[in-house]
Protein backbone atom coordinates (compact mmCIF):
# COMPACT_ATOMS: atom_id res chain seq x y z
CA UNK A 1 0.00 0.00 0.00
CA UNK A 2 1.41 3.50 -0.82
CA UNK A 3 2.18 6.21 1.61
CA UNK A 4 -0.45 9.18 2.21
CA UNK A 5 1.66 12.02 3.69
CA UNK A 6 -0.40 15.11 5.84
CA UNK A 7 0.13 18.53 4.39
CA UNK A 8 0.57 20.72 7.09
CA UNK A 9 3.82 22.25 8.68
CA UNK A 10 3.27 22.03 12.40
CA UNK A 11 7.20 24.03 13.40
CA UNK A 12 8.59 22.34 10.51
CA UNK A 13 7.73 19.03 11.55
CA UNK A 14 6.06 16.67 8.91
CA UNK A 15 3.92 13.98 9.74
CA UNK A 16 2.77 11.14 7.54
CA UNK A 17 0.32 8.26 7.69
CA UNK A 18 -0.50 4.83 5.97
CA UNK A 19 -4.10 4.54 4.41
CA UNK A 20 -4.92 1.22 5.77
CA UNK A 21 -6.37 -1.49 3.92
CA UNK A 22 -9.93 -0.72 4.49
CA UNK A 23 -10.31 3.07 4.83
CA UNK A 24 -11.66 4.49 1.79
CA UNK A 25 -12.26 1.77 -0.50
CA UNK A 26 -10.17 0.32 -3.39
CA UNK A 27 -10.54 3.45 -6.00
CA UNK A 28 -8.93 5.85 -4.03
CA UNK A 29 -5.95 2.41 -2.88
CA UNK A 30 -5.43 2.23 -6.54
CA UNK A 31 -4.58 5.47 -7.54
CA UNK A 32 -2.35 6.21 -4.28
CA UNK A 33 -0.39 2.83 -5.48
CA UNK A 34 -0.11 3.98 -9.17
CA UNK A 35 1.44 7.41 -8.41
CA UNK A 36 3.36 6.40 -5.24
CA UNK A 37 6.73 6.01 -7.28
CA UNK A 38 6.42 9.40 -9.41
CA UNK A 39 9.33 11.17 -9.51
CA UNK A 40 9.57 14.98 -10.28
CA UNK A 41 11.91 15.39 -13.47
CA UNK A 42 14.67 17.70 -13.94
CA UNK A 43 11.93 19.20 -17.09
CA UNK A 44 9.71 19.60 -14.00
CA UNK A 45 11.83 21.66 -12.24
CA UNK A 46 12.73 23.42 -14.59
CA UNK A 47 9.47 24.43 -15.47
CA UNK A 48 8.57 25.54 -11.75
CA UNK A 49 12.10 27.32 -11.19
CA UNK A 50 10.41 30.51 -12.29
CA UNK A 51 7.50 30.21 -9.61
CA UNK A 52 9.95 28.97 -6.54
CA UNK A 53 10.36 32.39 -5.11
CA UNK A 54 6.28 33.23 -4.85
CA UNK A 55 5.57 29.72 -3.33
CA UNK A 56 7.96 30.28 -0.97
CA UNK A 57 6.99 33.78 0.02
CA UNK A 58 3.42 32.76 -0.17
CA UNK A 59 3.37 29.55 1.79
CA UNK A 60 5.27 31.30 4.91
CA UNK A 61 2.19 33.22 5.65
CA UNK A 62 -0.15 31.75 8.47
CA UNK A 63 -3.42 32.39 7.79
CA UNK A 64 -5.43 30.06 9.84
CA UNK A 65 -3.58 29.02 13.05
CA UNK A 66 -0.28 30.35 14.73
CA UNK A 67 2.73 28.53 13.67
CA UNK A 68 1.11 26.53 10.92
CA UNK A 69 1.87 26.88 7.41
CA UNK A 70 1.45 24.73 4.26
CA UNK A 71 4.37 23.08 3.16
CA UNK A 72 5.94 24.70 -0.42
CA UNK A 73 7.26 21.27 -1.65
CA UNK A 74 3.25 20.44 -1.30
CA UNK A 75 2.18 23.37 -3.45
CA UNK A 76 4.83 22.91 -5.24
CA UNK A 77 3.52 19.26 -6.03
CA UNK A 78 -0.38 20.81 -6.46
CA UNK A 79 0.90 22.46 -9.67
CA UNK A 80 2.56 19.56 -11.20
CA UNK A 81 -0.07 18.03 -10.54
CA UNK A 82 -2.45 20.46 -11.80
CA UNK A 83 -0.99 22.58 -14.55
CA UNK A 84 2.19 21.00 -14.98
CA UNK A 85 3.75 24.42 -13.69
CA UNK A 86 1.37 25.81 -17.12
CA UNK A 87 0.54 29.81 -15.89
CA UNK A 88 -1.60 29.60 -18.60
CA UNK A 89 -3.27 26.48 -18.38
CA UNK A 90 -7.14 25.98 -18.23
CA UNK A 91 -9.09 22.69 -17.61
CA UNK A 92 -12.56 21.81 -19.74
CA UNK A 93 -13.93 23.06 -16.70
CA UNK A 94 -12.48 26.88 -16.69
CA UNK A 95 -10.03 26.29 -13.90
CA UNK A 96 -6.93 28.35 -14.87
CA UNK A 97 -3.36 28.76 -13.96
CA UNK A 98 -0.85 27.46 -12.20
CA UNK A 99 -3.40 26.03 -9.46
CA UNK A 100 -6.13 25.92 -11.94
CA UNK A 101 -8.33 27.75 -9.89
CA UNK A 102 -12.15 28.41 -10.82
CA UNK A 103 -12.52 32.04 -11.02
CA UNK A 104 -15.39 32.24 -8.33
CA UNK A 105 -13.62 30.21 -5.97
CA UNK A 106 -10.28 32.80 -6.51
CA UNK A 107 -12.59 35.65 -6.51
CA UNK A 108 -13.82 34.91 -3.30
CA UNK A 109 -10.59 34.00 -1.67
CA UNK A 110 -9.56 37.04 -2.92
CA UNK A 111 -11.99 38.92 -0.90
CA UNK A 112 -11.49 37.10 2.04
CA UNK A 113 -7.59 38.19 1.64
CA UNK A 114 -8.53 41.78 1.15
CA UNK A 115 -9.78 41.67 4.35
CA UNK A 116 -7.04 39.99 6.45
CA UNK A 117 -4.78 42.12 8.07
CA UNK A 118 -1.87 40.80 5.80
CA UNK A 119 0.04 43.07 2.85
CA UNK A 120 1.29 40.70 0.27
CA UNK A 121 4.76 41.98 -2.11
CA UNK A 122 3.40 42.80 -5.58
CA UNK A 123 0.15 42.67 -4.78
CA UNK A 124 -2.09 45.37 -3.87
CA UNK A 125 -5.40 45.38 -1.80
CA UNK A 126 -7.08 47.35 -4.35
CA UNK A 127 -6.08 44.23 -7.06
CA UNK A 128 -7.73 41.66 -4.70
CA UNK A 129 -10.94 43.17 -4.47
CA UNK A 130 -11.37 43.78 -7.49
CA UNK A 131 -10.00 40.69 -8.78
CA UNK A 132 -10.25 39.65 -12.55
CA UNK A 133 -10.49 36.43 -14.32
CA UNK A 134 -7.46 37.18 -16.30
CA UNK A 135 -5.88 37.88 -13.10
CA UNK A 136 -5.67 33.87 -12.42
CA UNK A 137 -3.17 33.94 -15.09
CA UNK A 138 -1.05 35.93 -13.11
CA UNK A 139 1.53 33.55 -11.17
CA UNK A 140 2.01 35.74 -8.51
CA UNK A 141 -1.60 35.89 -7.33
CA UNK A 142 -2.36 32.49 -8.44
CA UNK A 143 0.01 31.14 -6.13
CA UNK A 144 -1.06 33.71 -3.15
CA UNK A 145 -4.91 32.66 -3.80
CA UNK A 146 -3.85 28.38 -4.18
CA UNK A 147 -1.55 29.12 -0.49
CA UNK A 148 -4.80 30.62 0.78
CA UNK A 149 -6.98 27.87 -0.17
CA UNK A 150 -4.85 25.41 0.77
CA UNK A 151 -3.95 26.56 3.93
CA UNK A 152 -8.16 26.85 4.58
CA UNK A 153 -8.19 23.60 3.60
CA UNK A 154 -5.73 22.07 6.30
CA UNK A 155 -7.34 23.93 8.73
CA UNK A 156 -10.91 22.79 8.03
CA UNK A 157 -10.07 19.10 7.95
CA UNK A 158 -6.78 18.75 10.21
CA UNK A 159 -3.95 18.44 7.33
CA UNK A 160 -5.78 15.20 6.01
CA UNK A 161 -4.24 15.31 2.36
CA UNK A 162 -7.28 12.89 0.73
CA UNK A 163 -9.52 15.19 2.32
CA UNK A 164 -7.23 18.48 1.35
CA UNK A 165 -7.24 17.69 -1.88
CA UNK A 166 -11.29 16.43 -2.26
CA UNK A 167 -11.74 20.22 -0.80
CA UNK A 168 -10.01 21.46 -3.75
CA UNK A 169 -11.04 19.44 -6.50
CA UNK A 170 -14.66 18.95 -5.55
CA UNK A 171 -15.57 22.26 -2.89
CA UNK A 172 -15.32 22.34 0.43
CA UNK A 173 -18.77 21.77 1.10
CA UNK A 174 -19.28 18.00 -0.59
CA UNK A 175 -20.96 15.93 1.73
CA UNK A 176 -18.98 13.18 1.55
CA UNK A 177 -16.35 15.21 3.55
CA UNK A 178 -19.13 16.33 5.86
CA UNK A 179 -19.00 12.72 7.01
CA UNK A 180 -14.83 13.00 7.10
CA UNK A 181 -14.25 11.15 3.74
CA UNK A 182 -12.72 11.84 0.18
CA UNK A 183 -15.32 12.86 -2.47
CA UNK A 184 -15.79 9.69 -4.50
CA UNK A 185 -14.53 10.30 -7.80
CA UNK A 186 -12.14 9.00 -10.15
CA UNK A 187 -10.87 12.50 -11.23
CA UNK A 188 -10.53 13.27 -7.65
CA UNK A 189 -8.81 9.99 -6.35
CA UNK A 190 -6.32 10.38 -9.45
CA UNK A 191 -5.28 14.06 -8.03
CA UNK A 192 -4.83 12.39 -4.60
CA UNK A 193 -2.74 10.39 -5.97
CA UNK A 194 -0.37 12.36 -8.15
CA UNK A 195 -0.16 15.15 -5.55
CA UNK A 196 0.52 12.50 -3.19
CA UNK A 197 3.58 10.80 -5.02
CA UNK A 198 4.82 14.01 -6.41
CA UNK A 199 4.61 15.83 -2.45
CA UNK A 200 6.51 12.22 -1.17
CA UNK A 201 9.21 12.49 -3.84
CA UNK A 202 9.79 16.13 -3.20
CA UNK A 203 10.15 15.66 0.61
CA UNK A 204 12.83 12.87 -0.46
CA UNK A 205 15.03 14.66 -2.56
CA UNK A 206 15.28 17.69 -0.06
CA UNK A 207 16.77 14.48 2.41
CA UNK A 208 19.28 13.74 -0.55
Amino acid sequence: MGKLVSTILLHLTIASLVISQNSYGTPLKHAIDKYKDTEVSSQAFKRLSPYNKFIDYYSQFTFFRKHHKVSPDFIRALILAESSANPLAVSVKGAMGLGQIIYPTGKQAAKELSQSKFKFRSISRNKLINLKKEDLFDPAINILLTCYLISKYNYKFNGRLELVISAWNAGEYHNALRKGRPVPYKETHNLIGKVNGYYIDLLQKRKE
